[in-house]
């Protein structure tokens, strides 16, 4: 937990690349288990789609606090943004309202991560607290 509340950026792009290799490894995991069930097709276990969820509300907590102790004006913004790309790719492929291809969700996730990286430069501190804005 005191990652998450000291170095939310490092959080984030810890679980934005966590998220990644999740995304990356479904579907060769699901691949590899329908060579091996006598129905041919697997669908996947609840706990691995609850993943997603899972890595989007680890991703929420993580934006949430890179945009409340980040000295740029503008990353609390494009944070909040590219978070909420991810969700809409996550739960448009969960409900399927449209077609659209996997390698969004990848792109969206590499964005967060990418923002959280690009992110950890305005906010170097040697003190726990000072750049943490007043609330």
């Amino acid at each position: 937990m005191k990652l998450t509340l000291n170095k939310p950026d490092t959080f984030g792009v810890l679980a934005s690349s966590l998220c990644i290799v999740h995304c990356l490894a479904t579907p060769l995991i699901f691949i590899a288990q329908a060579c091996s069930v006598s129905d041919g097709c697997a669908s996947a276990p609840t706990w691995w789609q609850s993943l997603d969820y899972l890595f989007l509300t680890i991703s929420f907590i993580a934006v949430y606090r890179s945009a409340k102790t980040t000295s740029s004006k503008i990353m609390p913004t494009l944070l909040w943004v590219s978070w909420g790309l991810l969700f809409i790719m996550i739960f448009n492929e969960k409900l399927e309202f449209f077609h659209i291809p996997e390698y969004f969700t990848y792109a969206s996730a590499m964005g967060l991560a990418s923002l959280h990286l690009y992110n950890l430069k305005y906010c170097q501190c040697k003190t726990e607290n000072c750049c943490v804005k007043n609330e």
